[in-house]
C-alpha cells in the first residue's frame, strides 16, 4: 500500500510539472531514469551526465549513422558515406552544412576531438586504431594498427561531441600520447580525474533537440526542437519530454496514458494491465539480459566447476518468466552471445559441443563434490576450506525484471544450499559499485546489441573486469581451460575482431565460445525481449506493424524509435 501511496504521488508531481513547465506544441513523450543536477551534468563521457544513454542521446549528440538489423545497411546520419580501403584505412566522409548549437561548424576535427577525449577513458577502439586523421574539414581517415570490420561500428555508431566543448581535453591527451606517457602513469591519471569532474555548462548538440536547462526537474526533462539542425525539418514534434525513473516510476505514467513509448522491464502482471488498457505491447530483441556476475577476490568464485554448478542449479527458464514472462527467453547456449547469433557464427558441430547447463540439481552437486565440497550440518555447502557458501547478491533496485530475476536465482541458490541474500541498490550506484569491485556477486548485463560477437565478449569480460581502472569483478584474463589449453581471453576478444577476413573472425568467435562456455566467466540468465508500451492516438501516431524492419533492432543499441522519429514515420496524433 505504502508502494501504492508513493507511486501516485509521484505520479502527480509528474503531472503538475507537466502542466507548469512546457510550451505548448506537438510532444512526444518518452522515458528514461537519469540524475537531476547538481548529480547530473552534460560531460557526456561519464557517469551520471545527461541524458545518460539510450535512445534520447542520439537526438542531441548525433552519431555518424544508425544501423538497420532487419535489412544489414545503414542509415547515414552526421556521416554520408564511408568505406574500408585495404590495407589499414578507414575513411568517413561527414555531411557538409551541419552546424553546432554554438554556432560553430561540424567538421572533421570534432570527430577527432570525440575519439581522442574517448582514448582517456580507454575505448576499445583504441586497440584497433593507431591514428586519426582529416586531409579535409569533411573527412576522416582513421588508421588501424589492427585491420577490423568492428571498427566501423566503433565508429559510425559513437555519438559526436563538440571539439568546441572538448578540444583541450583531446589536446592534452594528444600531448601525453606523444610524450610516450603510459595510461597507467601518474599524469594520465591526473588528467583523467581531472576530465571526470569536467562539466561543460550546457549540451552542445548537432542533432534536432537540445535539453533546456531550465526545464530539467526530478520529475522530468525537455528537449526542446532546434531549428538550426540539418534534420530539423524532417523531425514533427516540437519537444521531447523524457519522465525520470525506472520501472516502478514509470509504470503509473504509462497506464495513465502520459507516456506514448517506454523501454524499461515491465513485469508481467504490468504489461497484462498495458494490454488490457489499449496500449499496444511491441517485443523487440535486445540481444542482451541479466547475468549472475562474481567478485573473483572472492577464492571459491575462482573454481569454474562452483560457477558451472551454480549454472545447473538455477532453472533459467523460470527466472525468465517470473522477472519478465514472454520477455524474458531462457539463455539455451550459453555461449556468451545471443542465442540469436550463435547459428551464424558457429558450425553445428561446435554448437553440438556447447554445454546447455540443463536444469540439474545432481549434476550441480558432482561438480563441488569434485573439487572437496560438502554440505554441512544444516545443508549449507562447505568449501574445501570449510568456509560456509553464504553471499550477498546485489541488482540496480529500480529495475523491475533484474529486480526479480535477482531474487529468483537466491531463492533456487538457497534451496539448494547456497546461502544467498539479495540487497537492492540505486542503479547509478550499482554500476559505480561493481566497477569499484564492492559486491560478491551482482546483476548485471550480458551480451550486447551488435551483429559481430566481439562486443559481447568487450561487455562480458571488459565493461565490468579491465575497462574500469579499479578492476571491477577482477577475472583473470589469462585461464586454463579444457577445449583450449592456455587462453589469453582479452587478446582472444580482440583478435576475434583483427583482420577483413570473416571466416578467420568466425574460428577465433568458436574459441571464444567455447572458451566462454566453459568457463562461464559469468552466467547468463535469460535474453531480454522487450515488452515495449507504445501509444497510439493520444500524442503520437504512425507506429508501424510489427513487420517493420526497424523492429529487428534492439531498442537501446540502434534505437527504431529514434529512427521512426528521425524520418518522420511517428508523428503528432492532432
Amino acid at each position: 500500500m505504502h508502494r501504492y501511496r508513493m507511486g501516485i504521488l509521484w505520479l502527480t508531481l509528474l503531472l503538475v510539472a507537466s502542466l507548469s513547465g512546457l510550451a505548448s506544441g506537438a510532444a512526444f513523450h518518452g522515458a528514461w531514469p537519469y540524475q537531476p543536477p547538481p548529480v547530473g551534468h552534460f560531460n557526456t563521457y561519464v557517469t551520471n551526465n545527461i541524458p545518460n544513454g539510450g535512445m534520447y542521446w542520439d537526438f542531441v549528440e548525433m552519431p555518424l549513422a544508425m544501423y538497420v538489423w532487419g535489412e544489414d545497411r545503414w542509415v547515414p546520419l552526421l556521416a554520408t558515406s564511408w568505406e574500408i580501403q585495404p590495407p589499414d584505412k578507414f575513411v568517413v566522409k561527414l555531411r557538409e552544412g551541419v552546424k553546432w548549437s554554438d554556432g560553430s561548424d561540424f567538421t572533421a576535427q570534432d570527430v577527432i576531438t570525440t575519439f581522442e577525449t574517448g582514448r582517456l577513458m580507454n575505448w576499445v577502439v583504441w586497440r584497433f586504431v593507431s591514428e586519426i586523421q582529416a586531409p579535409d574539414d569533411h573527412t576522416v581517415v582513421f588508421t588501424m594498427s589492427t585491420p577490423s570490420t568492428v571498427v566501423v561500428r566503433y565508429v559510425l555508431r559513437e555519438r559526436i561531441r563538440a571539439h568546441s566543448v572538448y578540444g583541450d581535453f583531446a589536446r592534452r591527451v594528444k600531448e601525453l600520447v606523444a610524450q610516450g606517457v603510459s595510461t597507467d602513469s601518474d599524469a594520465w591519471n591526473n588528467l583523467r580525474v581531472e576530465f571526470e569532474e569536467f562539466r561543460p555548462s550546457e549540451l552542445v548538440v548537432t542533432g534536432p533537440y537540445r535539453i533546456d536547462p531550465n526545464l530539467i526537474t526530478e520529475a522530468q526533462y525537455t528537449l526542446v526542437k532546434w531549428d538550426g539542425s540539418w534534420i530539423a525539418d524532417k523531425v514533427l514534434f516540437d519537444r521531447i519530454v523524457v519522465y525520470n525513473g525506472e520501472t516502478p516510476t514509470v509504470t503509473p505514467l504509462v497506464l495513465a496514458k502520459e507516456v506514448d513509448y517506454a523501454t524499461h522491464g515491465f513485469p508481467p502482471a504490468t504489461e497484462l494491465q498495458f494490454t488490457r488498457s489499449g496500449i499496444r505491447v511491441i517485443r523487440p530483441p535486445t540481444y542482451s539480459g541479466p547475468a549472475l556476475y562474481f567478485n573473483f577476490t572472492i577464492p571459491e568464485f575462482n573454481r569454474k566447476e562452483v560457477r558451472q554448478a551454480i549454472a545447473h542449479v538455477i532453472n533459467r527458464e523460470e527466472n525468465g518468466i517470473v522477472s519478465l514472462g514472454a520477455s524474458g527467453v531462457a539463455v539455451e547456449y550459453m555461449a556468451g552471445m545471443s542465442d540469436n547469433l550463435v547459428p551464424l557464427w558457429l558450425s553445428e558441430e561446435n554448437i553440438a559441443r556447447l554445454n546447455r547447463y540443463e536444469h540439474n540439481w545432481e549434476k550441480a552437486e558432482e561438480l563441488l563434490r569434485s573439487i572437496g565440497y560438502s554440505r554441512g550440518p544444516d545443508g549449507v555447502w562447505v568449501t574445501d576450506t570449510g568456509k560456509r557458501m553464504e553471499y550477498e547478491l546485489t541488482m540496480p533496485g529500480e529495475y523491475a525484471d533484474w529486480s526479480a530475476a535477482a531474487e529468483n536465482a537466491a531463492e533456487q541458490l538457497n534451496q539448494f544450499g547456497i546461502k544467498v541474500t539479495v540487497r537492492a541498490i540505486n542503479f547509478n550506484q550499482h554500476l559505480i559499485d561493481v566497477n569499484e569491485g564492492r559486491f560478491e556477486m551482482a546483476i548485471r548485463a550480458w551480451g550486447a546489441a551488435n551483429p559481430h560477437p566481439h562486443f559481447s565478449y568487450v561487455q562480458n569480460l571488459f565493461t565490468h573486469n579491465i575497462t574500469p581502472p579499479t578492476g571491477g569483478m577482477k577475472f583473470p584474463m589469462v585461464q586454463e581451460t579444457d577445449v583450449l589449453g592456455t587462453v589469453d581471453l582479452e587478446a582472444l576478444v580482440v583478435a576475434s575482431a583483427e583482420g577483413l577476413d570473416e571466416a578467420t573472425h568466425k574460428e577465433l568467435v568458436t574459441q571464444l565460445a567455447l572458451a566462454y562456455n566453459e568457463l562461464l566467466p559469468n552466467v547468463p540468465l535469460w535474453e531480454r525481449y522487450g515488452n515495449n508500451p507504445a501509444l497510439d492516438g493520444v500524442r503520437v501516431t504512425g507506429w508501424p506493424d510489427d513487420e517493420h524492419p526497424y523492429y529487428g533492432n534492439s531498442p537501446y543499441a540502434d534505437a527504431f524509435a529514434t529512427l521512426f522519429i528521425f524520418e518522420g514515420i511517428l508523428r503528432p496524433a492532432q
